[in-house]
């Protein structure tokens, strides 16, 4: 059955297409499963509670009746504003807090575990003409805005608000700079709904949310230790698709694909201190496994063709219930450029327990990170990405020795893998950031992959640095292609497979290769302890791990406790590197005892991105230097297994992967050129 939604309509009706309801959720109290609801174009200014699941078989389908032209915003029109006598450029207005029922986001502060407690914002936000303000602190800040020296967008920055309470009158008053604007004369609106479609309750799967514009919601952090919030959601529920949207303006999370509310461990880092964070995210994984975390009941979802842009936190963030998902075909841009709020969930994709996860022909730039694989990087795939600009999105002619350490929170990179034993897999991707792959984990493959960055976090970022005794991370691994449990523990490094790619070093600041030596020479190994703040491109920051014959060799002539072994404690010494095929340019370096790499530092490679109204292509000259090296298909069989939890390098299904498609899905010969392009050709498409 079809339901109709026009909140243009002359007065409320029963749903018919002559008839129509004025709301979402008038639809979602009655649609069963099969049912299809058109929404008219329109500004709904509502929030949206799927009452009800669909099946497998018969999904529940909200379609926007023209791509993008039917809006669910969390925000309200925030009208009558006053010039403040003596301030230039500051008007006032105020609201009723009856308005905002249960939750004030403007009482409210942005808190929660991994957030950092020294920044204070509310979650409410202020938006002109649907961009969100700065807020302020301090209500003198809004007389004379100082420009944000960490924004993105320096210009912007000064367009500020500030909100304070009036308890005789029970009212928030509003205080802004609109620097010169006439607020009554433009688009201004105030974030009042927590959320914009999703169930309160779990269980309401196999429902479609297709072609809507979500915008502007007053949603919270959205650590993995706590219910994750975010603008859309299906809320531990199985098979949701959201495609062809566009989500923007989250005060956090644009999407959520997380974990449920455990109200014994919701946050519990921050509640009660005296437990770690790293506990707590143990202790709640544990949980949700004797909770119903399974294939048949969580994850599986799709989120395809969207324009994810300019949230606080992340655009996707997910834990836990984003199992056995698809992520493919996103535009994902502009994700914490603010930088009001920081911690340690800010990405493009923020996903912990990634298990069976693809992440395919996304397009993520201008973040301050790209994706972060946080924790359970298991059967992960990372394929056929694009990702450029998702590190120092600032102006760099205003660097200097004694402000660097103000922009290095800000220094991100494309991919990070962290605290997982594999396997992950990533291939055929493009990664045009200062830093490509910051990898605190084992367990991963990179085939195929174009690399313009550097690789940090070698042997660091697995420890707690405690002062006393060791802390290092143990984390769970899992059964093959499923959620239970197998074991836990901590980090060897290595167990990882370079093969195919291409390595190119391009010009690093001088200042950059300052702060990498300083950290490289201090005494301190906390210094280490989160990043190496390295920029220097290749493999050769596995210059000391052994290779598969070195490792294997340690172990000869042992069988167990008490024999005559030299070396008893190479059950704690790296795991193997292997690496063939290998293209180094322009000053990239090979891991030492790669056989076959080719290095050429006499070649001056060409290489940056283009866009147009053609779309997006790459300027270089790459192609000149490729096109005659010849390199065997790699396939699932050459790759062996992930270590720790003794799965293979393939398919969820359990199927094979060759690695025969290239970043367009072209075919490859198998005498294939290194990099993600199969041909010459594609080394000039638009990407």
């Amino acid at each position: 059955m079809q339901y109709f939604v026009d909140i243009n309509a002359k007065r409320p009706g029963a749903g018919s297409k002559e008839h129509p309801f004025k709301t979402i959720q008038a639809a979602a109290d009655v649609a069963m499963p099969g049912d299809e609801i058109v929404v008219a174009p329109g500004i709904y200014r509502e929030y949206v509670n799927p009452k009800h699941a669909g099946t497998e078989t018969c999904r529940i389908v909200y379609r926007s009746e023209e791509p993008l032209k039917a809006v669910i915003t969390g925000a309200e029109e925030l009208k009558g504003w006053a010039p403040v006598e003596g301030e230039e450029n500051v008007w006032t207005t105020r609201v009723k807090n009856t308005l905002f029922g249960d939750y004030n986001p403007y009482t409210t502060k942005v808190s929660g575990d991994w957030f950092i407690a020294t920044i204070t914002a509310h979650t409410g936000d202020v938006y002109l003409n649907h961009k969100s303000m700065y807020e302020v602190t301090d209500r003198s800040q809004v007389t004379k805005p100082e420009p944000s020296l960490l924004s993105w967008d320096q210009e912007f920055s000064v367009y500020v608000w500030y909100a304070e309470q009036d308890e005789e009158r029970n009212e928030t008053v509003f205080f802004a700079n609109f620097q010169g604007k006439n607020p009554n004369e433009e688009e201004i609106e105030f974030s009042v709904r927590k959320d914009c479609f999703l169930p309160k309750e779990e269980g309401i799967g196999f429902i479609t949310l297709s072609g809507f514009t979500v915008r502007e919601a007053a949603t919270q952090w959205a650590p993995p230790t706590a219910y994750q919030d975010g603008m859309i959601g299906p809320h531990w529920s199985k098979g949701w698709i959201i495609e062809d949207c566009e989500v923007y303006e989250s005060k956090c999370s644009g999407i959520s694909l997380g974990k449920y509310l455990q109200p014994d461990n919701d946050n519990r880092w921050l509640k009660w201190k005296y437990k770690d964070g790293t506990q707590t995210e143990r202790d709640c994984i544990l949980q949700a496994s004797y909770e119903n975390w399974d294939k048949e009941h969580v994850g599986s979802h799709i989120i395809r063709r969207c324009s994810i842009h300019d949230c606080g936190q992340t655009g996707i963030v997910g834990h836990l219930g984003g199992v056995f998902s698809v992520i493919e075909d996103n535009h994902i841009y502009n994700i914490n450029n603010k930088q009001n709020l920081a911690g340690a969930e800010i990405g493009g994709i923020k996903m912990h327990a990634a298990i069976d996860v693809i992440f395919r022909r996304n397009r993520i730039h201008h973040c301050t990170r790209g994706i972060w694989l946080d924790w359970q990087a298991q059967g992960t795939r990372v394929t056929q990405n694009l990702m450029y600009d998702n590190s120092l999105g600032f102006d760099r002619s205003r660097l200097n020795k004694e402000n660097i350490g103000e922009f290095l929170g800000a220094l991100g990179e494309d991919l990070f893998v962290e605290v997982s034993h594999g396997p992950t897999l990533v291939d055929n991707n493009v990664f045009l950031s200062d830093r490509s792959i910051k990898y605190a984990s084992q367990g991963g493959a990179f085939i195929h992959n174009l690399f313009a960055g550097s690789l940090p976090c070698i042997e660091t970022g697995t420890d707690n640095g405690a002062p006393d005794i060791k802390s290092q991370r143990y984390t769970p691994y899992h059964a093959i292609h499923g959620t239970r449990v197998i074991g836990f523990m901590s980090f060897l490094h290595g167990d990882v497979r370079f093969c195919n790619n291409v390595f190119v070093q391009r010009p690093v600041s001088a200042l950059f290769h300052e702060v990498q030596a300083s950290v490289e020479k201090a005494e301190d190994p906390n210094a280490r302890m989160w990043d190496t703040m390295n920029f220097d491109v290749g493999t050769f920051v596995y210059d000391e791990y052994p290779t598969e014959e070195e490792w294997k060799k340690q172990f000869e002539g042992y069988c167990g406790m008490g024999s005559n072994n030299p070396y008893p404690n190479k059950y704690y010494s790296h795991l193997p590197v292997w690496a063939k095929g290998n293209v180094y340019l322009g000053g990239a370096k090979p891991w030492k005892k790669e056989a076959d790499a080719v290095v050429d530092d006499s070649f001056v490679p060409e290489l940056s991105l283009e866009e147009t109204e053609g779309g997006i292509h790459l300027v270089t000259n790459l192609a000149d230097y490729v096109k005659n090296l010849q390199e065997g298909v790699i396939s699932t069989n050459e790759l062996g297994m992930a270590f720790e939890p003794e799965e293979r390098f393939e398919n969820p299904d359990g199927s094979e992967i060759i690695f025969n498609q290239d970043y367009f899905g072209e075919h490859r010969n198998p005498a294939a050129m290194p990099g993600p392009f199969a041909t010459e050709d594609g080394w000039k498409q638009n990407l």
